[in-house]
């Protein structure tokens, strides 16, 4: 490369200045005529794999247990304000992205109890071959179906190729390496787990629910998936948990999901943020792990379109979906004032096998939740009233530490024959001591229980309600 600009006889360059600026521009002309076309091209993508994150497994709390009530402290994850917070993130490394709508997808009323084995373990829209890439336009989202779990991919993420025959699903960010993969979710994008099977459940070690209710389950990994440079950990960090993890309820696709967030540190200098959510009755998981916080919005998008209406349930227990659980005059979503107004619901139980149930004893409570008083016991406080006849027979409303909720009302047991169905009115009302947040009130079908050995539970609904303080 010539200068543009040779030295004048009389020590002037042309463009005026002292000798040493002259002297100065021609060294960095000199340097600039070193670069070629070779030099200016993009830099390599990383080529190492990026490895899975698995953080250490934790046994599941009963969800009625003492342990659970001391435990498992909730709030919504748009804004429950009965929520306990423990050590919240920096809000630097936390973004809270844009609230999800409150309105929730109309979903259609929900599968009679049967096996998965129908259900494809990979289905991708139409035209979209399972082991391909699927890379949606940047106009809009698209819609995508991994084992029965529909949702919908953001704008500019990608599908990469998958194990047709795993249960989770890799959900690409914009911002991934090129040539990254479905192993290179943390930190590069979202993870989907959904387990159909009562083996499936038993055999994975993340993520469970067991994983939502552990404070410790990411203080013994020997990676730090930091977005741009996930590594090893070196011999001389030290990876833990930074404080205690905060723990959300909120509602999605009519359920309740229950959301668990870490900040974990590499060492001094790096961490990172882990999100789990977690579906209990579907097993359904959603992880975000490293994920840059400007992908925050994408990821509630993800959250807020998910549609499990033509998924059934997995059968975790032989009999649990036998008889089939509905409930009019409540909806996903209600709000229920705190002061005393009352509110009507009937329970309809269907028997749909062909087996003959001589007595099926039916049960409705309000869980425990964020806003539910006391300290040691939390109970949703209220009343509960059950019509016999012509008359309200008046029941327990909250369940506390124990199993008393489901020895009480055995009077009212009823034989269901195959294909019969009958239906049971409650009403129920909230005190001023019962605070905002997530409730979910739940209808079961049981055995007769007298408070000793195992529940057993023949059909379940639950129906996610907002406790609204007047």
């Amino acid at each position: 490369m010539s200068k543009k600009h040779p030295r004048s006889l009389e020590d002037d360059d042309g463009q005026g200045g002292t000798p040493t600026e002259r002297l100065l521009r021609e060294a960095l002309e000199a340097r600039a005529g070193q670069i070629s076309a070779h030099d200016l091209r993009p830099a390599a993508p990383p080529s190492r794999r990026v490895r899975r994150l698995r953080p250490v497994y934790v046994a599941a709390v009963p969800l009625f247990g003492l342990a659970a009530a001391l435990a498992f402290s909730v709030l919504g994850f748009r804004g429950d304000t009965a929520a306990q917070r423990h050590d919240a993130p920096p809000a630097a490394t936390v973004p809270a992205g844009p609230s999800p709508s409150a309105q929730e997808p109309t979903a259609a009323a929900s599968p009679s109890a049967s096996t998965t084995s129908g259900v494809p373990p990979l289905a991708p829209p139409d035209g979209v071959a399972a082991s391909s890439t699927m890379t949606p336009g940047s106009g809009a989202a698209v819609p995508y179906n991994f084992r029965g779990v529909k949702f919908r991919v953001p704008a500019g993420w990608t599908v990469p190729e998958q194990d047709p025959a795993s249960f989770t699903l890799c959900v690409l960010s914009p911002g991934a390496p090129s040539g990254a993969g479905a192993k290179d979710c943390a930190p590069y994008g979202v993870l989907l787990a959904a387990y159909n099977t009562a083996q499936e459940v038993g055999e994975s070690t993340w993520p469970t629910m067991g994983d939502l209710e552990s404070d410790s389950g990411w203080s013994h990994q020997p990676y730090c998936p930091v977005w741009g440079s996930p590594h090893q950990i070196g011999a001389g960090d030290s990876y833990r948990a930074t404080g205690l993890p905060v723990r959300t309820r909120d509602i999605v696709a009519s359920k309740t999901i229950s959301k668990t967030q870490w900040q974990v540190s590499c060492n001094s200098r790096e961490s990172f943020t882990a999100q789990l959510w977690g579906l209990a009755d579907d097993q359904v998981f959603i992880a975000a792990v490293g994920l840059k916080p400007e992908y925050q919005a994408d990821l509630v998008s993800i959250l807020d379109t998910l549609d499990l209406s033509s998924r059934p349930a997995p059968a975790l227990k032989a009999h649990q979906n036998d008889i089939a659980v509905t409930l009019e005059g409540l909806n996903p979503g209600q709000s229920i004032p705190n002061d005393g107004t009352t509110v009507q619901v009937s329970v309809t139980y269907r028997n749909t096998t062909q087996t003959n149930y001589p007595s099926v004893h039916p049960l409705f409570f309000a869980e425990w939740y964020a806003g539910s008083p006391g300290t040691v016991v939390p109970v949703t406080n209220g009343s509960l009233e059950r019509l016999d006849g012509t008359a309200w027979k008046p029941l327990g409303l909250g369940v506390g530490g124990g199993m008393d909720y489901a020895t009480q009302g055995k009077d009212a047991a009823f034989p269901l024959a195959p294909g019969q169905s009958r239906t049971v009115k409650y009403r129920f009302k909230l005190t001023r001591d019962d605070a905002a947040g997530v409730l979910p009130m739940t209808a079961q079908a049981v055995l007769p229980y007298d408070g000793n050995g195992e529940l057993t539970v023949l059909g379940q609904k639950s129906t996610p309600v907002r406790v609204v303080v007047k």
